[in-house]
């Protein structure tokens, strides 16, 4: 465990998440909803006797927009959340500090190894519900999932624009945020990433207005991600 120092400089601080700047390296933090436990091995840091978890925007695309200067991802405390794709819940567990107590995150994913690893990884966190199932059957998770303040798409599939957009017509409130980070080669490997995250764009505007568009270089190569909401 570390403290936050003085030579650490802030360069974003919101309610959700605090950017900050070390030897001009930025480093983003999410308050611990579980002091004193790790998800990934990441870093705990304390500043007044709070606790913060280190996210890594490497091992996660929803940091990588944020530290590519995105201020807003449109979560809040106590949202609840639709999060598909959610892997071993490296960002998952950051998303469940950031709607806290009061919020629920629905973590879905369609591999059982992963699905394990994330019921391992987040014990403690009462407000994950690990769900085993494929994105693409919305009936089958329309007995088990609620209305959504926000859904969070990280799906590596040809067809995961689809996936999306199925998820919102069946899940998402009216007011609601809807979350796609692209992966260009999972659609299609003989076109230029831009192509596609144009086509994608494109695609999307018909339906919705877009918040924010980034691509998550260097953190993430060959992705973008798009924050949108109805018109």
């Amino acid at each position: 465990m570390i403290s936050l120092r003085f030579n650490i400089k802030m360069i974003t601080k919101s309610k959700i998440f605090e950017v900050y700047e070390e030897k001009g390296r930025k480093k983003l933090y999410t308050l611990n909803l579980t002091p004193g436990r790790r998800v990934y091995d990441e870093q705990l840091v304390k500043q007044n006797n709070i606790e913060y978890r280190e996210w890594d925007a490497y091992g996660s695309k929803l940091a990588a927009i944020i530290l590519n200067g995105c201020k807003n991802i449109f979560l809040r405390k106590s949202d609840v959340v639709l999060y598909l794709g959610s892997a071993s819940g490296t960002t998952a567990s950051h998303v469940s500090d950031i709607v806290g107590k009061g919020g629920l995150v629905f973590a879905v994913d369609v591999a059982p190894r992963v699905m394990r690893d994330l019921v391992f990884n987040c014990e403690g966190r009462k407000n994950i519900a690990p769900i085993l199932a494929d994105a693409n059957h919305t009936k089958e998770l329309m007995e088990r999932i609620s209305l959504v303040d926000v859904i969070y798409q990280d799906i590596a599939q040809k067809h995961q624009v689809d996936i999306f957009l199925k998820n919102i017509n069946a899940f998402l409130k009216k007011d609601g945020y809807a979350i796609i980070a692209i992966k260009a080669r999972s659609i299609d490997v003989t076109k230029y990433p831009k192509q596609i995250f144009k086509e994608v764009r494109e695609r999307l505007e018909k339906e919705f207005i877009i918040v924010d568009y980034r691509t998550l270089e260097p953190y993430q190569k060959d992705h973008c991600m798009f924050i949108c909401k109805n018109k």
